[in-house]
Parts: C-alpha cells; structure tokens; sequence
C-alpha cells in the first residue's frame, strides 16, 4: 500500500515517489519540464481548494506520477488522467495500484493540444484539476475555456508569473491579453502560493494556484469573440505606447473616430481597458456580419 493518510486524503510522500521513479529506471524530464509534486500535505490542500469530492469528474492534465492523482481518487472524484509522456503511464499504473484507486482512475496517453477532449470526457461536467507544465500551461488554460465547456471550473497549478497574468484585473502591472480573453471565459483568482521545495525536481520559481470558475454566459456581448481578442492581442502588442498609434495598422485613418465612439480615450493604454471596454470596442470597430477588421 502507498502514501499516507490525514483528513481522509490519500497522498504519495517523498521517499515513495523517489521509490517509483527508480523501480521504473525514469527521472523527470526536462524538456517536458516535468516537475514532480512530493508533498503530501500540499496534494491534499490542493484536492481541498478544488472541492472535489465523491463521485465528482475530474480531468487532470499532467498527472506525471500520480502524486495528486492518488490525492483526487482519494476523495472519491472519478479522475480522467491525461499524461503526454508515455514512459510515465507504467509508473503512474504502479503509483494507483498500489495506492488501491486503479478502479477510479482513467489513464490516457496523449497531448492536451491536440486530444479530441470532447470525446474524452464525454459532455460531462467535469472538474479540471492539474498541475500544469510551465510552458504550455497558459494555451492548455486557453483551450480548456475556449473549446471544452464540459469543464466548468479549474484549480490549476502553474509559474507564479502566469498564475498573476491569468488573474490580474485592470491597471495592474500583469494585466494583458491573457487577463482580458480568460475574463471572457471566465472569472479568475489566485488562491495560494505554493514553494519549490514541495517538487521533484524543485523549480527555481514559485508557483501559484489558480481557480477559474466559467460564466454561465459571456459577460458581455461582442461580434465575435475572434474580433474581441484580435482587437485585444493588438493593443496589447506595444502596451507601452496609446491606443491610437497601437491601433492604427489595424483601423487606419478611422482610429480616433473608433476609440471616441466607443467611449475609450484615444490617448488610452491597453493595460486601462477592462472587458467591457474592449467590447465596446469590438462592437464598433466590427462591420455588422464581417469579421475582425484588418484580418
């Protein structure tokens, strides 16, 4: 039997995880940036902080060698597990078994770019609850609100930087484009820090814990969500500089009538703009029945 209990959650300890990794010969990977979480107490906070519990689905990204996969199952979530890395599946297998939650756990091999998750999860509301590799984990959050509407909230564990940009409000210094099109989606917040020392190999940065909780619908209402974030990824592109001259390749000798119209100063930056505010830019800078201007 692995792992130890406190408060009913099941988690997979240090010496347990070095244990698996070495029974299979495999380390973590660099180039996949893998790093292992080796702290029980930090699982259960996690499993905590989601408030998934008995019969809840999970969807877990990255599950590397079952650290919170084991903590999730232990509660009682039903855990579809999506690893990338196929040399990890036999340990991952090893790590549930032992843990005895084989039976409440789905292993799947395959990119969470490119998987057809719809399929996978099967129109189920589903819970995601993962800790993402640092370097896709800003498109993996993307793609989850923008294509796969089954999942209605998030507890994701990522760099502390993306974690500020993908919760950061209006006039904040990690405002930007990623802040404004998660905003669409959904409603953002830090929750907690988490330190280096609690992985696998220990990063050389802080993570952060986020939860996105979906809308029920858009908070606001755009031509098209294309013309909205297209619009949003050009003022953001020299945030430095105002909208007038930020805009211009895009809306031309226009630019100044556009802004005025849609209530926003044209000596304005992008980082002063809260959704409501790109929207209304969108919806005047959008032809009625064309796409975004200037594609």
């Amino acid at each position: 039997m692995i792992g130890d209990t406190m408060e009913g959650v099941t988690a997979i300890n240090p010496g347990e995880l070095r244990s698996l990794l070495s029974a299979h010969g495999l380390r973590p990977s660099r180039a996949l940036g893998q790093h292992f979480l080796a702290d029980p107490n930090t699982a259960r906070r996690i499993v905590t902080l989601s408030g998934v519990g008995p019969g809840d689905h999970v969807l877990e990204i990255g599950p590397g060698v079952g650290s919170l996969t084991v903590a999730l199952a232990g509660v009682g979530a039903r855990v579809t597990a999506l690893e990338l890395d196929r040399h990890l599946l036999p340990v991952l297998d090893d790590a549930l078994g032992r843990a005895g939650v084989a039976s409440s756990v789905q292993v799947v091999q395959g990119d969470a770019l490119a998987v057809d998750l719809d399929a996978l999860l099967g129109g189920t509301p589903h819970v995601m609850v993962s800790n993402l590799p640092y370097n896709v984990a800003v498109p993996i959050v993307m793609r989850m609100l923008g294509e796969v509407p089954a999942i209605e909230r998030m507890l994701v564990m990522v760099q502390r930087e993306v974690g500020d940009r993908l919760a950061a409000g209006p006039g904040t210094k990690d405002y930007g484009s990623v802040s404004v099109r998660v905003g669409y989606y959904a409603k953002a917040r830090r929750v907690g820090l988490v330190p280096p020392t609690v992985f696998l190999p220990p990063p050389k940065v802080d993570s952060a814990l986020v939860e996105l909780v979906r809308h029920v619908s858009p908070p606001v209402d755009v031509p098209s969500v294309e013309a909205l974030f297209s619009l949003v990824r050009a003022g953001f592109s020299q945030r430095r500089k105002m909208l007038r001259r930020v805009l211009r390749t895009r809306l031309g000798d226009r630019t100044d009538a556009v802004l005025v119209a849609a209530g926003i100063d044209p000596a304005a930056r992008a980082e002063t703009l809260d959704l409501s505010a790109w929207a209304a830019l969108a919806r005047v800078a959008t032809p009625v029945g064309n796409g975004p201007t200037g594609e």
